[in-house]
């Protein structure tokens, strides 16, 4: 039997293209494995967002060249393949700096895996495949399966928006939808394989705009039809691609779940402007305002970049004027990492990297008393939680409320994947404990 071995870096698209990988090289009889030891192929799926990203890939690397040495020394071939942003941003690069990765393959190609596999010889050397087809990799992926009761569906990638940081649009591409028929296909197929929740995912995933319907609120409000799916998600949103549909549709479908992610990345409207992001911080609120009004229990989680080129003390209190107005039931904090390529990394005034650091913990420390005020707020209530995985301790299960806060009970095993009722005994900054309601 053929075993393949993924790590994913990165986003929860990174998450899905994995598992469509996966389902590409199970065409050709390979079976996943969590054992690298045992893997006839080796995957890597990169993020290229931030630096450290980057630098795992190599470090990891060269762990996995240690594996494939050791495999050969017992008469075993094994393909180091990376794939991702990364291989985007500079295939050949990777390959100068990684002498051990046999094949390259960008995100907009990983389709063509089973033929870069079958095809592959040593004696024409390493493979890179980094361009952006004309063709939908979609439409030659094979069917999907679910993983679980908690399914991602991607429903458009890479983004138009170019903010001066991102690198996105020069590793993803520019926006492409997919078109309706083809995400409720896929939407149908999860459900009927065991999935009883979808995250609906795209870099600008409320920018959708493909055949089959208005925008994202309508995909919402159709895939709500299927009979078995009882949870939908999305992320992550632009502001200012908020639609009236998709805000009231969180007051109409009762399967959507009250939760958004909604980046911001800065409060300040001077650094939002070099930033290239298409709002001001008062439009933002604006916009949170609209989903309180429709749904006033709504989770709200956000997207910070501390130290942006020009950052000064008077913008970064901005940002901690902004968190206090908003309130966030939880939130993503960064340093700014300069990505090569990108306008901001040519940005005069870089700030320096102790007032980075110093800005970020007080952020973080802010942002983490919300969260927790947050978690603390559910104590006593009784809500409905989809038991995914088995927790640490010996006996016990957890899952995911409808605020996505992660909770942990005590129950047999037999409830994973099943959504039961968990009156909210205790809480921290980062979970919830309690127990099943009969």
């Amino acid at each position: 039997m053929k075993k393949v071995y993924i790590k994913t870096f990165g986003c929860q698209m990174n998450m899905y293209d994995s598992a469509r990988m996966g389902d590409a090289l199970g065409v050709l009889g390979y079976v996943k494995t969590e054992v690298p030891a045992e893997a006839d192929i080796l995957l890597l799926n990169t993020c290229h967002i931030r630096e450290k990203a980057s630098e795992k890939l190599f470090s990891e690397v060269g762990r996995m060249n240690e594996v494939k040495q050791a495999r050969r020394a017992q008469g075993l071939d094994t393909l180091l393949i990376v794939a991702g942003c990364v291989v985007q941003a500079g295939g050949e690069e990777l390959l100068r700096r990684a002498h051990a990765v046999d094949i390259a393959v960008g995100p907009q190609n990983y389709h063509r895996l089973p033929e870069l596999v079958t095809q592959f010889n040593r004696k024409k050397g390493r493979v890179v495949v980094a361009d952006f087809p004309a063709e939908s990799k979609f439409d030659f992926l094979p069917e999907t399966r679910a993983r679980g009761a908690s399914c991602f569906l991607a429903v458009q990638e890479g983004c138009d928006h170019f903010c001066s940081y991102c690198v996105v649009p020069y590793t993803r591409g520019c926006e492409y939808s997919r078109p309706a028929d083809e995400i409720l296909a896929e939407a149908r197929q999860l459900v009927a394989t065991g999935a009883k929740e979808i995250m609906l995912l795209g870099q600008n995933v409320n920018g959708w705009h493909g055949e089959g319907a208005r925008d994202l609120g309508d995909i919402i409000r159709m895939m709500a039809e299927i009979d078995g799916l009882e949870r939908i998600r999305y992320t992550t949103s632009y502001p200012s691609e908020m639609t009236d549909n998709i805000i009231t549709a969180h007051r109409d479908v009762p399967q959507l779940m009250p939760y958004i992610h909604l980046p911001i990345q800065s409060g300040s409207d001077t650094v939002l402007k070099a930033m290239n992001r298409q709002y001001t911080a008062d439009q933002y609120c604006e916009i949170v305002d609209r989903f309180r009004a429709v749904r006033p229990d709504i989770a709200i989680s956000s997207d910070f970049i501390v130290g942006f080129p020009g950052e000064t003390e008077s913008d970064f209190e901005q940002t901690m004027a902004l968190v206090q107005r908003v309130g966030y039931a939880s939130s993503f904090s960064f340093k700014f990492s300069a990505r090569p390529g990108t306008p901001a990394s040519l940005m005069k005034h870089q700030v320096a990297e102790a007032v980075k650091t110093e800005r970020l913990m007080r952020l973080q420390e802010l942002l983490l008393a919300q969260q927790k005020a947050f978690n603390l707020g559910t104590i006593g209530k009784t809500l409905d939680v989809l038991m995914v995985e088995r927790g640490k301790e010996k006996g016990q299960i957890s899952g995911y409320t409808p605020y996505l806060q992660n909770t942990h009970v005590v129950a047999d095993k037999a409830l994973l994947g099943q959504i039961v009722r968990v009156n909210i005994t205790g809480a921290t900054a980062t979970s919830l404990t309690g127990r099943i309601v009969d």
